[in-house]
């Protein structure tokens, strides 16, 4: 468990809080390209860090990502005119392009020079893996956009479902590298079975196991750790493990274990301290990885559907997460459907940031112990001057990734030659050039 103390330093992001300061070290994503994929389309809102932003696709398909309130009088601009290569202010007519300039002050006399002197916060962006991307962190020296482990090309399809949920990011992050919980809570979803390894059909997730009581091992890396959750398999069992190893990439992503169809990763961008926009990410070959309403209809993430247009969801602690009682008399473990729903009735009923320090944790939290430890070392030594974790030397190596497969048990786990889950073509080239826009 944590102290209090430790607790306020691991959950809070917003002003000048370290972990804050610490995550403004990365590129993060502020929203899907998506939700801003027409020019001179409707702008969206976003918070990140405890920051109102406004994102916009202006006349030339540039992004823009800026302070949400006009520098005149402080309006939402999301309620702006998006044209002519500007976000215009309702209010006065204040005109900012992308990169925060204020290209128009008609509310000036005309030979006012005032809008020369005015300049609006706008962060750096970047396209990639269907996010929009904004370095926020200090300006003066903005780091290259280096492709995350789960869009490693362009060629990569990357599909992602998204939702707002009204709880801090590190309890979202928490289960997502809490791999002993699947053998219990996604137990009608992800369900042992006679296969040689995880797979993946259109209804559910198969495994090899039926273990529910893993032994973890961790190793320590530069920019997180690697974790095994070790089960004995359905077959082979007295000469062979069934491993599922977990990638931990702080600040907040998790690479999940593969099936054999795709790749599964999990991004948590801290909206505020008590807010998180969950990223639940399949990402591989285009030919075996599912298109994006194929995706959000197996996790039931469908905007419309489970979530309303701003992607937030519809099953809440009111409705009790839409439980169905009477199936789970008849058999399903949890009563909800969707893996990604039963984790977030889980999360959200900690409350908007969880007391850890009434924890009671046992050998399978290892992993959560080790992120808990990881990320509050990470924290001190940033505050002494060192780099972010994750950053500059201790940046994440190219080809990490997560694997599972049932080996040999005389095989570490820790030197098991992975690679991410591609189809019968060869892996495309790793991006050399990654270009940033404003």
């Amino acid at each position: 468990m944590l102290t209090v103390e430790q607790n306020e330093l691991l959950c809070r992001v917003e002003g000048n809080a370290p972990m804050g300061r610490l995550m403004r070290r990365h590129w993060t994503p502020v929203c899907l390209v998506e939700e801003v994929s027409e020019p001179d389309g409707a702008p969206v809102r976003a918070r990140v860090y405890g920051e109102d932003l406004v994102v916009f696709r202006d006349t030339e398909g540039r992004v823009g990502v800026m302070d949400e309130y006009c520098p005149h009088r402080r309006v939402s601009l999301v309620y702006g005119r998006n044209e002519d290569c500007g976000l215009r202010c309702l209010y006065h007519g204040w005109k900012m392009d992308v990169a925060g300039n204020v290209i128009e002050m008609v509310s000036e006399p005309a030979a006012s020079t005032m809008a020369q002197k005015v300049k609006h916060k706008a962060y750096q962006t970047k396209e990639w893996g269907g996010m929009i991307w904004a370095y926020m962190g200090p300006q003066d020296v903005i780091p290259e956009f280096v492709p995350p482990p789960w869009a490693p090309t362009a060629e990569t399809r990357v599909t992602i479902a998204k939702a707002l949920l009204p709880c801090n990011w590190a309890q979202v992050l928490e289960g997502a590298i809490d791999s002993a919980h699947s053998s219990s809570l996604h137990s009608s979803d992800f369900v042992p079975a006679r296969v040689g390894g995880a797979e993946a059909t259109a209804k559910n997730w198969l495994r090899p196991s039926t273990d529910k009581a893993p032994r973890l091992q961790v190793e320590r890396t530069s920019y997180g750790f690697r974790y095994a959750a070790i089960r004995r398999p359905i077959f082979n069992a007295n000469t062979h493990e069934y491993v599922r190893s977990t990638v931990f990439v702080a600040p907040a992503t998790v690479l999940i274990p593969p099936n054999n169809l795709y790749n599964v990763a999990n991004v948590n961008v801290p909206m505020d301290d008590e807010n998180t926009a969950f990223y639940f990410i399949a990402w591989g070959d285009p030919k075996t990885t599912p298109e994006t309403e194929t995706w959000r209809k197996f996790l039931c993430q469908q905007v419309g559907v489970d979530l309303d247009e701003r992607y937030r969801p519809l099953r809440n602690h009111e409705n009790r997460f839409w439980q169905d009682r009477e199936a789970m008399k008849a058999g399903n473990y949890t009563g909800i459907k969707g893996f990604p729903n039963q984790d977030i009735a889980m999360w959200l009923t900690m409350g908007p940031i969880a007391n850890r320090s009434h924890e009671r944790l046992g050998a399978s939290d290892l992993a959560i112990v080790e992120f808990r430890k990881r990320m509050l070392e990470a924290l001190r030594e940033f505050e002494s001057g060192a780099a972010a974790i994750g950053t500059a030397e201790l940046a994440t190596p190219r080809m990490v990734c997560s694997f599972q497969a049932v080996i040999p048990k005389e095989v570490d786990w820790r030197t098991y030659e992975a690679s991410y889950v591609w189809g019968d073509t060869d892996q495309p080239a790793l991006e050399t050039n990654y270009q940033v826009t404003r």
